[in-house]
C-alpha cells in the first residue's frame, strides 16, 4: 500500500515525507539522503533501495510541468521493496525531484481540464532546466541541480538511468540514448492494456530511428538534427552522462490527457502544405502573445522573474522552429507526425501566454483581459482538436512503472 495519502500529484514536500517514512520503515534496506541544493536553496533528495553495486537511477521532476514522475518514483520504490527479485543484484536510486524550484511554481496538482493545467503552468527557460542546461550553457555556468545530478551519476555509475517525463496531451513514447532490444513489446502491451495510445510520430523524436512503435533511439552525435534552430540538443544533455560508464538513458513519456489521433502510421497526403499551415499559425499565435508582452513590459518593475524569463525563452524559439517546419518534409511523413507537430505548435504559444498571464495577474496589470480569453480559447481548441480524454492517474503511474521495470530488465548487462 502506498505511503502517499491520496491519488493525486504529490508536492515535493509530500514526496520527501513519504520517502522518509519508507526509509524509516525499512532502514536496513532503504536510505534517504540530501545530495545537493537548488539555486534557491531547496534540498535535492535521493531515495535508495538495496545495496548492490549494479544500479538503476530514476530521475523525477526534471520538468516541473510533468508531475506524474514523482508519483511513479515512489510507486517504483515501494515495488522494489516488496519484490525481492528486483533488488536481488541491483540497487535502485530515486532522485525525487530534479527541479524543486520549478516544482514550486507549477501549481496544478489535480487539474480537471487543460485550462486548469495551464492556469498554473510553469516550465523554466532552457538554461534553467537541470537535464537540458549542459546543451545550452558552458560547464562553468551549469546550475547546482545539474551538478548534483551528474554527481550522482558519477558515484553510482548506473547501467540504466531512467528520466520520467510526460506530456499534457497526446500519447506515450520512449526515447533511448542506446537501443534496448526487447523493450518495444512490453511497452506496447502495457499501453494497450491501460488504453493509452502509443505516439508513433512524436515531434520530440523527429528523424530518430525506431526500434518499435513509439520507441525511438537518439541519433549518434554528429548526425543532422530535424530541427536545427532548436538550441537544446538532447545529445548534450545529462541523458548522455551515463555513457561514460557504459550506461544509457531511457526517457519514458506518458500523457495526462490521451488522444487517439497520435498513432496513425498512414502517410500524410500533403505534408508540405500541412506543415506550412501549422508554421503560419504558430507565428500568428506567438505574435498575439508578443504584442501583449511588448505593451505590458514597460510597466513591469524589476528584473524578469522565472515566469517572465520562461515566457521570453518560449517565444524566442518560435521563428526558427516555424522556419524548420517549412523545409521539405521527409517522403515518409505520417499522419501521426503531422498531428504531433500540430500539438507542438499549439502548445508553445499557449504555454507562453499562460505564464505571461500569471505574471500580469501578479502585477494587477491592465493587459490581463487581453490574455485571459486567449488562454481559455487555445486550451479548449487544443482539447477539442485532439479529442482529449483524461488518463486516470493510476494508469499513468502504472504504465510508466511497468516501462521502467521492463527497461531495467532488457538493458541489464548479461554475463559474458
Amino acid at each position: 500500500m502506498s505511503v502517499l495519502p491520496e491519488l493525486r500529484y504529490p508536492s515535493v514536500t509530500e514526496l520527501v515525507s513519504s520517502a522518509g517514512a519508507l526509509a524509516a520503515h525499512r532502514p536496513s534496506l532503504c536510505s534517504l539522503r540530501q545530495i545537493g541544493r537548488s539555486r534557491a536553496g531547496r534540498p535535492l533528495h535521493l531515495l535508495s533501495v538495496g545495496h548492490a553495486e549494479r544500479s538503476v537511477l530514476v530521475v523525477a521532476g526534471a520538468h516541473s510541468n510533468e508531475p506524474t514522475g514523482g508519483r511513479t518514483a515512489m510507486a517504483l520504490a515501494e515495488r522494489v521493496v516488496r519484490e525481492r527479485r528486483l533488488r536481488a543484484d541491483t540497487s535502485w536510486h530515486f532522485l525525487l525531484c530534479a527541479d524543486p524550484d520549478g516544482a514550486s511554481l507549477h501549481v496544478t496538482p489535480a487539474p480537471r481540464t487543460l485550462l486548469d493545467y495551464h492556469l498554473g503552468f510553469f516550465r523554466p527557460a532552457g538554461p534553467e532546466q537541470p537535464e537540458w542546461s549542459p546543451s545550452v550553457l558552458p560547464p562553468d555556468l551549469l546550475p547546482p541541480e545539474t551538478r548534483a545530478l551528474t554527481g550522482v551519476i558519477d558515484r553510482l555509475r548506473p547501467y540504466l538511468q531512467v528520466s520520467l517525463h510526460g506530456t499534457d496531451l497526446g500519447g506515450s513514447w520512449v526515447q533511448l540514448t542506446k537501443d534496448v532490444p526487447g523493450l518495444a513489446e512490453p511497452f506496447a502491451k502495457s499501453a494497450a492494456e491501460l488504453n493509452i495510445p502509443v505516439e508513433t510520430g512524436a515531434s520530440d523524436a523527429a528523424g530518430w530511428p525506431a526500434s518499435g512503435p513509439g520507441v525511438h533511439v537518439m541519433p549518434a552525435p554528429g548526425s543532422d538534427l530535424a530541427y536545427p534552430s532548436m538550441p537544446d540538443d538532447a545529445r548534450h544533455s545529462t541523458w548522455y552522462h551515463a555513457h561514460r560508464y557504459g550506461g544509457l538513458t531511457a526517457v519514458v513519456e506518458v500523457p495526462m490527457w490521451a488522444s487517439d489521433l497520435v498513432d496513425d502510421p498512414a502517410p500524410h497526403p500533403a505534408p508540405a502544405a500541412a506543415l506550412r499551415r501549422l508554421a503560419g499559425r504558430l507565428l500568428r499565435d506567438a505574435h498575439a502573445v508578443e504584442s501583449v508582452l511588448a505593451e505590458a513590459l514597460p510597466r513591469l518593475c524589476g528584473p524578469p522573474g522565472p515566469l517572465l524569463r520562461a515566457t521570453q525563452w518560449a517565444l524566442g524559439l518560435v521563428p526558427g522552429l516555424a522556419g524548420d517546419w517549412v523545409h521539405e518534409p521527409p517522403a515518409d511523413t505520417t499522419m501521426a507526425y503531422v498531428g504531433s507537430v500540430d500539438a507542438f505548435g499549439r502548445r508553445l504559444p499557449l504555454r507562453a501566454a499562460a505564464m505571461l498571464l500569471r505574471v500580469l495577474r501578479e502585477a494587477d496589470d491592465r493587459a490581463v483581459p487581453r490574455l485571459e480569453p486567449l488562454v481559455a480559447a487555445w486550451s479548449d481548441s487544443f482539447a477539442e482538436r485532439f479529442r482529449a480524454r483524461w488518463v486516470p492517474l493510476e494508469h499513468q503511474v502504472e504504465h510508466q512503472s511497468r516501462t521502467v521495470v521492463a527497461a531495467a530488465w532488457h538493458a541489464r548487462p548479461r554475463a559474458a
